[in-house]
């Protein structure tokens, strides 16, 4: 691993002490995983992940009082994440979120290494984008099927979510590629994207009204955060606002 890229600051959530101990057993074997701690429940990540720089987490589902993809859905910003549990039921359910896997217990040391390499590579490029993004250049290229279409990011009205694909909506179009939201959030200049909801990723140049909980966009009305929305007004509204 270059030694530019600092390691992954892990957390790993399961209500069974063998579970915590068996994964906090293999991730030691990573030279590029450091565990920032284990959880019992995800109300007590919840205060962690919250209070300090997460990069992964290791999630299990079936957890009392919350349970792991309730709790991964209402996080605003959350971290790269591995699903672990012993029901492959859920599996499509993770997908939705956009976990970088899904591993079934018990955890074979081979799959867990296969896991924690695709996030790492996530995490790579997450990094490097926030060191050496280029933003005075507006132009991007999105992927679709063997072609590489360029596009402005200048031109892009709004982002969707949809498990894992993202929507990029401009005046006249749409595309759909295979990115998650947060990669394509930290590829984009925050100072022009804000993240309304854990769905929807807007250009804030194209904001026509706020109201209520409501936010429009080219005559497109989207959800916001009663949170996202504070944080919105205060950032960008009020700076510009010319009527008290």
């Amino acid at each position: 691993m270059s030694s530019n890229i600092p390691k992954m600051k892990c957390l790993i959530i399961d209500d069974e002490p063998l579970a915590r101990f068996h994964l906090k057993a293999l991730a030691d074997q990573i030279d590029f995983l450091s565990v920032e701690g284990t959880c019992a429940t995800a109300l007590e990540a919840d205060a962690i992940v919250k209070e300090r720089e997460i990069d992964l987490l290791f999630l299990d589902i079936n957890m009392p009082y919350l349970t792991g993809l309730e709790f991964l859905e209402q996080l605003e910003n959350p971290p790269l994440c591995i699903l672990t549990t012993a029901y492959s039921e859920y599996a499509l359910e993770g997908y939705r979120l956009q976990v970088v896997d899904y591993l079934l217990k018990p955890i074979a040391f081979n799959r867990f290494y296969q896991a924690v390499n695709k996030a790492q590579q996530q995490f790579i490029v997450s990094e490097k984008l926030k060191k050496n993004s280029p933003f005075d250049d507006p132009f991007l290229y999105v992927r679709q099927s063997d072609s590489f279409i360029k596009v402005s990011w200048v031109d892009i009205l709004y982002i969707e979510s949809m498990q894992n694909y993202t929507k990029l909506h401009f005046k006249d179009k749409s595309l759909v590629i295979h990115q998650t939201m947060k990669a394509i959030e930290e590829s984009l200049p925050s100072e022009h994207f804000f993240r309304i909801h854990k769905s929807f990723l807007i250009n804030i140049t194209h904001i026509d009204m706020i109201s209520g909980g409501r936010l429009f966009i080219n005559k497109t009305e989207l959800p916001i955060s009663r949170t996202r929305k504070e944080e919105l007004l205060n950032q960008v509204v009020y700076k510009k606002l010319i009527s008290k």
